[in-house]
């Protein structure tokens, strides 16, 4: 799909996007192949250096000369050689991966107010500020969900979690109304038949149920759409899902969403195998930071959710999101491969004649 669309972006070649993205799979599956093997002590004993440098990559986003700003948001820091780099997609990792310590540390302190709610909130709300500063806002409520899911998970107290969470959707409804991007958005999204939004803010949205209408329950061929040439934008990265249903038609819409519900599946079985609060959290974790974009990215595609900028892990052009995704599967290997059951030895008593000198 990624070569059906990306040959069509004006400005590049015909494979550019697919010889990047092929490069960026090699690099994804090395570094998912040693994130496994890496011992998740590690991870667990590192994590608030890893927290650091994921809060000073953020920062970077809003410095200029570093700072790679494109389409109205500050999402990219300038690289050498990889052109720009993405910090959330790290941080939504290092995040989960200090919240897991923090509670592995404090198991006997989750339910009290200081040590297993606010000191907590504030590991994960610094960096989800700053990504919500961005302007990627769907990042950072993706992230929050999966903050949420490692409180539940270790029993925060819902008398502190339920009115927190209450206040910050006040919040973000606030900001949402009195942003006029934003605002306009829901507007076009709430009224996409209008012709006003169809040639404005809705027209993505508008232009990806008009594909998925034109492939029908079969499609029209691989590489044979049509909206991908100009009217559908961002085909190759945050509406690949469209073509696929307008070129591969259902089977393979429902296809790509049952391999999240699988990884939704597998994953939450590893959590719930782990041996120890740590892998338990960070399984549960990743899995959301995988799941939710997903499930946002399908949802906006497919107009039962306002637009928002969310790749569809693993399909959409980004090396920074597949890199980074790849990573997680392989941080999930490897605690599904520390979390067999251990089955204690018996020793048959009754048979056996034991001799021992008193002292």
């Amino acid at each position: 799909m990624l070569t059906s669309t990306g040959a069509w972006v004006k400005g590049f070649g015909p494979y550019h996007f697919l010889a990047r993205q092929a490069a960026f799979v090699v690099v994804g599956l090395v570094g998912a192949f040693a994130a496994g093997r890496i011992p998740l002590e590690f991870f667990r004993r590192f994590s608030p250096w890893m927290f650091v440098v994921a809060f000073v990559l953020l920062v970077l986003c809003f410095v200029p000369g570093i700072a790679e700003p494109q389409y109205g948001s500050n999402r990219w820091i300038k690289v050498p050689m990889i052109s720009q780099f993405q910090p959330s997609e790290a941080a939504k990792i290092v995040i989960v991966l200090s919240l897991s310590a923090w509670f592995a540390r404090w198991q006997t302190e989750v339910h009290t107010f200081w040590r297993g709610f606010v000191i907590p909130g504030i590991i994960a709300g610094v960096p989800i500020v700053l990504i919500a500063a961005e302007t990627d806002v769907g990042t950072a409520l993706s992230l929050s969900v999966a903050v949420g899911a490692i409180l539940f998970c270790v029993g925060t107290r819902m008398i502190y979690a339920v009115p927190t969470a209450l206040s910050v959707m006040s919040f973000a409804a606030y900001f949402i109304y009195h942003d006029a991007n934003r605002r306009g958005r829901i507007e076009a999204w709430l009224d996409l038949e209008n012709p006003i939004h169809q040639l404005d803010r809705g027209m993505q949205q508008w232009r990806a149920l008009l594909a998925l209408g034109n492939g029908g329950p079969w499609g029209v061929g691989l590489g044979n759409g049509v909206e991908k040439f100009g009217t559908l934008t961002f085909a190759h990265i945050d509406f690949i899902f469209p073509v696929v249903g307008e070129e591969l038609g259902l089977p393979f819409t429902l296809g790509v969403v049952v391999c999240y519900v699988l990884i939704a599946i597998g994953g939450c079985g590893i959590a719930l195998q782990a041996n120890n609060v740590f892998n338990r959290c960070v399984a549960l974790g990743l899995t959301c930071v995988i799941v939710v974009p997903a499930m946002v990215n399908i949802g906006v595609t497919t107009a039962l959710l306002p637009n928002d900028g969310l790749p569809l892990p693993f399909v959409s052009y980004g090396g920074t999101s597949l890199v980074f995704s790849l990573a997680a599967v392989g941080i999930l290997v490897g605690i599904h491969r520390r979390s067999h059951a251990r089955v204690a030895q018996e020793f048959p008593l009754t048979r056996q004649t034991r001799l021992a000198v008193r002292l």
